[in-house]
């Protein structure tokens, strides 16, 4: 099993297969547009700018579980990204990424990373992060509060690396 094995819905409404990222490195983030950790976007959106031509994507997953701090429609965190963030990266649907509700990606990202801490596997926060490599599997889980910019060496490591 790999990333390219699930499907989730876009902020459109439409369903995208995962697959359609199949040879990229990802970078997969629950987000929120009203957390301390909202100006992550900006450096999401940087890394996606540098990389995207190289064959890097960022895949953005709105997430209330935490503190209720994405609470509006899609349309509201279309507009809010797009407006304050200039985000151009794939965002999709509110998602859950802990509990029953889970989405089933997120159930998968945390078997495959489970992280460290008393909560483990459960994802802590807003703007956890899962780098996948270009064959689809998770090949580190950052905690929220690491910055996107200290990520680039890592990314840059995978793009380098030979195509399977």
């Amino acid at each position: 099993m790999n990333v390219y094995d699930f499907a989730a819905e876009r902020l459109n409404g439409q369903v995208q297969s995962l697959s359609d990222y199949r040879g990229q490195v990802l970078l997969v983030v629950n987000t929120a547009s009203q957390c301390g950790l909202t100006p992550q976007y900006q450096g999401l959106q940087t890394l996606y700018t540098r990389y995207r031509d190289q064959g890097f994507a960022v895949l953005g997953f709105p997430c209330n579980q935490f503190a209720g701090q994405e609470p509006g429609s899609a349309a509201d965190i279309q507009s809010f990204c797009s407006s304050q963030y200039g985000v151009t990266f794939p965002l999709f649907s509110k998602i859950e990424v802990n509990g029953p509700g889970a989405h089933p990606l997120y159930q998968w990202l945390k078997q495959q990373a489970p992280g460290s801490g008393p909560n483990a596997p459960e994802i802590e926060w807003n703007f956890a992060k899962f780098l996948i490599d270009r064959a689809g599997h998770v090949v580190k889980r950052y905690p929220p509060q690491t910055q996107p910019e200290d990520l680039a060496a890592d990314i840059e490591a995978l793009l380098a690396a030979p195509r399977a």
